[in-house]
């Protein structure tokens, strides 16, 4: 077995405006405070990916620097976290669009911010076998 990996390249970075504008018409969603996921699964063409975005809002976080600051979190958080999904995600040949939303109001340690993204990612874990059905 390999060692799992831990970068976050730039296949992984979810960019393409079609992408997201059709995520977040078509994919579900759910909260775990203070993360909202968006997500999306699909038969895999070729090889499995899970490519993954990150947002803060500009209503509740005016400056940058602290909208940016959340934004590493969310992606640190993902990059460390992502390797059981992806594994799942691979033997289910599904390809995967995530998109993480931070909603609290207040900027919090990275602890929190990691606790609340291992927890969105089992529950994503736990909804691919629906999401390949829901496909089918």
């Amino acid at each position: 077995m390999m060692a799992p990996r831990f970068g976050f390249n730039k296949k992984e970075k979810l960019k393409s405006r079609k992408q997201i504008d059709e995520l977040f018409a078509k994919g579900k969603s759910f909260a775990v405070f203070p993360v909202r996921v968006t997500y999306r699964f699909l038969p895999a063409q070729g090889e499995s990916t899970v490519q993954a975005g990150v947002t803060a809002s500009k209503k509740y976080y005016k400056k940058a620097v602290d909208r940016n600051r959340l934004k590493r979190l969310l992606r640190e958080a993902y990059r460390l976290q992502k390797g059981p999904l992806l594994e799942a995600a691979r033997q289910k040949k599904l390809s995967g669009y995530l998109f993480f939303m931070y909603t609290d109001k207040t900027l919090s340690p990275f602890s929190a911010v990691q606790e609340a993204m291992g927890a969105c990612l089992k529950k994503l874990e736990q909804k691919l076998p629906a999401a390949h059905e829901d496909l089918a």
